[in-house]
């Protein structure tokens, strides 16, 4: 018996030498778990497969850990190191015998016990050959169908069929020490250590999968019975004088340009040819703290991913990422414009469902959408949205628009009994397909649709674009943040008739800015976005490359000993790497001269940088601002530039969604300036080194925060000095003088002629008391208003500051 077992091992062995392709998650798990392949180890598995052990042998023998086909000694007994949970269902038989996991656990236990200063660690191991999740509702079963615990034979065929698409996931070992600690009964240890790993596989395969997929038929069949639908299908009938079946016609319609259709086929294809379009256009993607996903996953949460959106890029690749990190792709809230043939077909078949920009005046299809996405959370399906409604044509964060946040709480209120949590992400890049449209559209163009001559244009453009970057924010527990914001929420728990409680509105206006703060909490800095900040910050966008290589190395230390927050990822480059790599994305000129080489931005790129500087603007607006301090009085008190902050810091934390500003924030920054040589301390007063150096580095960082308090000065000076201006007059005037300023000094800006940064600011400074707005709409300066203009005109030099005074 012992040598057929061997003869079917070494079989399965060579089996998955010619037909498994494995990916192993994570890449590295001895490091990412602290696993020592010294110590006695054992793997823990959901199947007693040999297939299975095979993959898992060949990854053991990959990495250097102990091999799982041979057994372990442990205080003088050998003990198989592999343990399944579940043994195949026999070929002509509907019940599989035990496994061996209760007599292999007692076995470990039992000689640990028996040696307590022994140490083990036991490693559950997840093993999924295809990603495919099932049906809810499958039909006659047959050799090929999904099962648990296929018979050999089947499992024959899905190593035959899904060999190459083999996920192998370790997690962290499980803690024995607090498993034996917490029974004092040796016997009752194995049957914890199978109920522990057991929900562990159940949530690791729901978060690789998903839930079971439904029929379409079924699933609208199940949506049009809810009481909500229902309810909504008459009062269509009654309104319009049709028949209740027509208007359940039109539901269903309703339904079919709604629903995504998801199909494990379609991901798959789409993954291989993802994965030749991300070689094509980018030299890699930098994905971090994608941890914090797998964690929430392995507590069974139910996801949201709410990413900044960039580009149209965003659904493709924070998609393809998760799947890459093992995790079932998302069910996408996308724009109905994407719905357009053939592209909408495929978006819906990789889990897009499509979205219409407004509900207003159509209850029905209110009431359709909510029950689908209802339908969506209550099941266990990941969700993605993106809060901006559109696409930033700044660069910068957009307001949030907060409908699917206030339809992700409503769907809570149902009652649904896993927690949920949203993970803000953050997506950067260092060129972005669509700038060149954004900037006509800001300049006045009607947004073209979306079509199939529009994809194969930018198929046929497909060019080297550089590196994306994609952070996975801090997440947000919405169950907790509820409890700690609104403790009474749950009494609006009702699983079918839900009614829009009061505190919904403020609760979902402060959750999205908390959203949003995450996301840009967690920026990543690369090549493009800090030269920009530092070209843009010259009058003809151009540095020697010593200079341009000193003031790039002063801006990475900078950001690395005086964070505005510990996510912001920085490169590992060298300054001298970040430029070579830049100059091949083929944005910047190489001038030649007797005194050596320049760098400047291209004449075609100039008001494009302007974009990328503003993705990650935000991480020197407090550094920038005591620069420009410093480089206007060469002394500045640190009270003083609290003060000034006092002031600033609440526009600014409005403006990018900033998180409130640490104590000790502004003295690490000057900590910084002094260790890089620009200034010395004086007790609490910071002196500027008055070397010709120190004084060009710190205007340059000056600059950086310019065309922001630009556009506060001229704001708060056309309301200052034209007292009851409406808000459409001040967005005309606003234009005239930006334009004045792009041609006395050269300053354009996307944002300077964008309505929504104007009104977030508008709003902002009516938050702050700067302003008041009456009943007409006028807008009103308050007394405060003067001081923000005093320190204004006291930071932006003095031509700047008459030029905006000239026009008033």
């Amino acid at each position: 018996m012992r040598i057929i077992s061997r003869a079917l091992n070494l079989l399965a062995q060579w089996a998955n030498l010619l037909l498994v392709k494995t990916k192993l998650l994570p890449d590295n798990p001895i490091a990412q778990f602290n696993l020592n392949p010294e110590l006695p180890t054992f793997y823990v598995a959901r199947l007693n497969s040999r297939a299975d052990l095979a993959a898992l042998d060949a990854i053991c023998k990959k990495l250097g850990l102990p091999r799982a086909t041979k057994p372990q000694n442990l205080a003088g007994s050998d003990i198989e190191r592999f343990i399944g949970l579940q043994n195949p269902t026999p070929l002509f038989a509907k019940v599989a015998k035990p496994s061996n996991a209760l007599t292999t656990g007692k076995a470990i236990f039992t000689a640990l016990n028996s040696e307590p200063n022994t140490q083990a660690q036991i490693i559950p191991v997840t093993i999924l050959w295809g990603r495919n999740p099932g049906k809810e509702k499958p039909g006659i079963g047959t050799l090929f169908s999904h099962s648990l615990t296929p018979s050999w034979l089947r499992k024959f065929f899905v190593v035959l069929l899904s060999g190459r698409d083999n996920l192998v996931r370790f997690s962290q070992p499980i803690e024995l020490n607090q498993l034996i600690n917490d029974k004092s009964d040796v016997t009752e240890l194995p049957h914890k250590l199978v109920r522990v790993a057991r929900v562990h596989f159940r949530r690791q395969k729901l978060a690789a999968t998903g839930p079971k997929l439904p029929s379409r038929e079924q699933l609208f069949s199940s949506l049009l019975a809810a009481p909500a639908i229902k309810k909504a299908i008459a009062d269509e009938a009654k309104s319009k004088g049709l028949t209740y079946e027509e208007a359940r016609l039109n539901a269903q319609d309703l339904l079919d340009e709604i629903a995504a259709n998801y199909s494990d086929a379609m991901v798959r294809v789409a993954d291989r040819v993802l994965t030749w379009l991300w070689t094509k256009l980018y030299n890699g993607i930098e994905v971090k703290y994608a941890q914090r996903v797998h964690q929430l996953a392995d507590k069974g949460h139910e996801i949201i991913y709410v990413p900044c959106h960039r580009s149209h890029m965003d659904y493709l690749l924070l998609t393809y990422v998760i799947y890459h990190q093992g995790l079932v792709p998302p069910h996408i809230a996308a724009g109905v414009n994407l719905n357009f043939f053939p592209a909408g077909g495929i978006f819906r078949r990789s889990g897009a469902f499509f979205i219409r920009r407004s509900f207003a005046g159509n209850k029905l299809y209110s009431a359709v959408f909510k029950e689908y996405l209802s339908q969506l959370f209550i099941k266990g399906y990941s969700v993605k949205f993106y809060t901006e409604g559109g696409r930033s044509r700044t660069g910068r964060l957009l307001p949030p628009k907060t409908g699917m946040l206030a339809m992700t709480l409503q769907s809570m209120l149902r009652g649904i009994d896993r927690p949920i949590s949203i993970v803000p992400v953050y997506i950067g890049y260092e060129h972005v397909m669509e700038i060149n449209t954004y900037l006509k559209e800001l300049a006045g163009n009607h947004k073209k649709n979306e079509s199939i001559f529009a994809v194969f244009k930018a198929i046929k453009n497909l060019k080297n674009y550089g590196r994306g970057y994609l952070n996975f924010g801090e997440p947000i527990h919405v169950n907790q943040y509820l409890n700690e914001h609104q403790s009474n929420w749950r009494d609006a728990i009702h699983p079918t008739d839900i009614q829009k409680p009061q505190w919904l509105n403020t609760q979902v206006a402060e959750l999205a800015d908390k959203v949003m703060t995450n996301i840009n909490s967690a920026a990543a800095l690369n090549a493009i976005n800090l030269l920009a900040t530092i070209l843009l910050s010259n009058s003809q966008f151009a540095l020697s490359k010593r200079k341009l290589l000193e003031q790039l190395s002063f801006y990475l230390t900078l950001q690395r000993d005086a964070k505005y927050n510990e996510q912001v990822t920085v490169p590992e480059e060298t300054a001298e790497q970040l430029l070579s790599h830049a100059l091949k994305l083929n944005k910047l000129d190489v001038l030649a001269d007797e005194l050596g080489e320049i760098i400047a931005i291209k004449d075609k790129e100039r008001t494009l940088f302007n974009y990328y500087r503003n993705n990650i603007v935000h991480l020197f607006a407090v550094p920038s601002v005591i620069a420009q301090q410093l480089f206007n009085r060469f002394s500045v008190s640190v009270e003083e530039c609290h003060k000034l902050f006092e002031i600033l810091y609440p526009l600014f934390a409005k403006e990018w969604f900033l998180t409130s500003m640490s104590k000790d924030y502004i003295a690490q920054i000057l900590t910084c300036f002094a260790q890089q040589g620009l200034i010395k301390f004086d007790g609490q007063i910071a002196h500027v080194i008055k070397d010709n150096n120190a004084l060009a580095q710190l205007e340059m960082l000056g600059k950086v925060s310019q065309l922001t308090l630009e556009r506060y000065a001229i704001t708060s000076s056309l309301i200052f000095r034209k007292q009851g201006i409406t808000r459409k007059a001040l967005e005309s005037e606003t234009d005239v003088i930006a334009n004045r300023l792009g041609t006395l000094h050269g300053i354009k800006s996307p944002e300077f002629f964008d309505k929504k940064v104007l009104v977030a600011f508008i709003s902002s400074l009516k938050e702050q008391g700067f302003i008041e707005i009456d009943k007409q709409q006028c807008i009103q300066a308050q007394k405060k208003l003067e001081g923000l203009q005093y320190h204004l005109n006291e930071l932006l030099p003095a031509s700047i500051s008459q030029s905006i005074q000239d026009t008033m």
